[in-house]
């Protein structure tokens, strides 16, 4: 398999097999585990399903099955038997009540958007006398 690829590894899809529908009706579908490690490429790499590569299966596909699959709560079951599973978080998150911030650090208009203090260009006057 390609480097450049997200797959699933064995013993991960078979975690997800008993969340997976089954009560399909029509054509036959394009493997889960192909399509799952699409959606799971599509989410990680922040881009559309109209993006993902062929070797994921149909695009219409891989949207499909994740919308319908999010309508019917499948993703949720997934999170939450892999939430629960146990073990040490792989990173720690800072939630943003950790985290102080003034208003014009997002960009926003604010008292200090254009103190001096804060901002100097070449041609200012140094306001202090004798440097």
């Amino acid at each position: 398999m390609n480097h450049d690829h997200f797959w699933l590894r064995e013993a991960q899809f078979t975690r997800l097999v008993p969340f997976v529908p089954t009560d399909t009706r029509g054509k036959l579908l394009v493997d889960n585990r192909k399509v799952i490690s699409g959606i799971i490429h599509v989410l990680k790499s922040g881009g559309r399903s109209v993006d993902a590569q062929e070797v994921y299966g149909p695009r219409k596909t891989l949207y499909n099955r994740f919308v319908r699959w999010a309508a019917k709560g499948v993703w949720t079951d997934i999170f939450h038997a892999l939430a629960s599973a146990g073990g040490p978080p792989a990173q720690v998150l800072i939630d943003s009540s950790a985290v102080k911030a003034r208003r014009c650090a997002s960009g926003a208009k604010g008292v200090y958007s254009g103190d001096r203090a804060f901002t100097r260009r070449a041609d200012d006057q140094d306001p202090r006398p004798n440097r």
